[in-house]
Parts: structure tokens; C-alpha cells; sequence
């Protein structure tokens, strides 16, 4: 739209100074067992994750509520299998063999806290992406413009040269920016709603082991966090 042509994007010192630049610095800076997530996590940012939804939990609740009053928490043994969430079947087998509230929560609620911290670190590889890029773009700038002094004596090539050292540059702020932080900042989003899920089903597997009425349960799921 300004009048210049695309091709002067292409620029293959650029491109290796921020991409190849980038990957170096991550690498270096986290260890290999959280590197060899990447992958997988571009999968999760592009892909949205089954998962149940609070308006699917509460019913459920209400149910298990339903048969743990009228034949007891043994009886919600026979539910364990149609259960697909890790986290909310081993819940509510603590539930069924009899441990109390407060245990539970703790179980629970560490294992909230541990996953977390793995979001946090994988989360983190994007941020931290995106704090080298611009920085690299920089330094790509630096190089094209010393590269570009060599051309003092023609105008046109010191014009030329000068254009494709501040391509680094535009580079390294549009990949920060325009990828890496966002991509970070998706994850993070991701994170906080599971969270919120989970903590549900904290609330609804303490609620029938209360033996709260399913009438209460309902009730009580409009005080519940939700994932909006």
C-alpha cells in the first residue's frame, strides 16, 4: 500500500538472525523437557480442548447428590466409569471410599496448583520468545546498517541496504508481538478457564459428599465461578 514492493521482505539474513535467533535463546534458556512441548502446545493454541462445561457439571452433580442420598456414596461407585475427566473421577472416588472434605480439597486442590505451574512454564516459553524477537530485530538493524556502509559511495545501494537492515527490525517487533506474546497470552486464557472448571467440580464432589439436597446443589451453582 506505501508503494514498495513485498519481495524486500523476503531477507534471508533476517530471517536468520530472528528465527533462527529466537529458537537458540529459548532453547537455551529452558530446559529440554519443556522444550519438547512446543509442539503439543501449538495444538492446544489452535485447537480447542474437550472439556466439560459448568452447565454440563451441575446436572451431573444433582445426580450423584440424588443417588448418594437415597442408596448412599458406595452406590455412586457404578457412576466411576461413564466418568472421561481424570481429575473429577479420582474426586469422586475419594468421595466413595470415604475420605473426608478436607482431604479431598487438599488433593485436589494441590493438583490444581501443580498443573498450574506446568501452564505457567509452557506459557512462559511464549513470553519469553517474545522478549528476544524485538531484541534480535534490533540487533539485525545494527548488522544491515554496518553492512550498509559499505555502500557510501553509491546512493542507491546505501538506500537499498539501509531498507533491508530495519526488516530485522520489523520482523523481531511483529513476531514478538504479533505472535509470540499473543500465543503466551492464549495459553494463560486456556489455563485460567480449566482452572475455573476444576474448582467446580471441587465444590460439586464436597456438595455430594455433604449430602447436600440436589435442589441445593442448583441453587448453589449460581454462586459458582464460570468460565465466561
Amino acid at each position: 500500500m506505501k508503494g514498495v514492493s513485498p519481495a524486500v521482505l523476503i531477507n534471508p539474513a533476517a530471517l536468520l538472525i530472528i528465527i533462527l535467533g529466537t529458537i537458540a535463546a529459548v532453547t537455551i534458556a529452558f530446559p529440554t523437557n519443556v522444550i519438547k512441548k512446543v509442539p503439543k502446545l501449538f495444538g492446544i493454541i489452535f485447537k480447542d480442548q474437550k472439556s466439560h462445561s459448568v452447565e454440563e457439571l451441575i446436572p451431573m452433580f444433582s445426580d450423584w447428590a440424588q443417588v448418594g442420598r437415597k442408596e448412599g456414596l458406595l452406590a455412586l461407585e457404578a457412576k466411576l466409569s461413564d466418568i472421561d475427566d481424570p481429575f473429577l473421577k479420582n474426586g469422586l472416588l475419594m468421595a466413595v471410599d470415604g475420605q473426608n472434605a478436607e482431604f479431598i480439597r487438599d488433593v485436589m486442590s494441590e493438583e490444581i496448583a501443580a498443573m498450574e505451574e506446568r501452564h505457567q512454564a509452557s506459557a512462559a516459553i511464549f513470553t519469553q520468545a517474545g522478549t528476544y524477537a524485538p531484541t534480535l530485530g534490533v540487533l539485525g538493524a545494527v548488522l544491515g546498517l554496518i553492512a550498509a556502509l559499505s555502500h557510501m559511495d553509491n546512493t542507491e545501494e546505501l538506500g537499498k541496504a539501509i531498507g533491508a537492515a530495519f526488516v530485522a527490525t520489523m520482523m523481531g517487533i511483529f513476531t514478538g508481538y504479533v505472535l509470540w506474546h499473543p500465543f503466551a497470552n492464549k495459553l494463560k486464557r486456556k489455563s485460567k478457564e480449566e482452572v475455573k472448571v476444576k474448582e467446580v467440580m471441587i465444590k460439586g464432589v464436597l456438595s455430594v459428599l455433604e449430602g447436600q439436597a440436589p435442589k441445593a446443589i442448583l441453587t448453589k451453582a449460581f454462586y459458582l465461578p464460570t468460565c465466561s
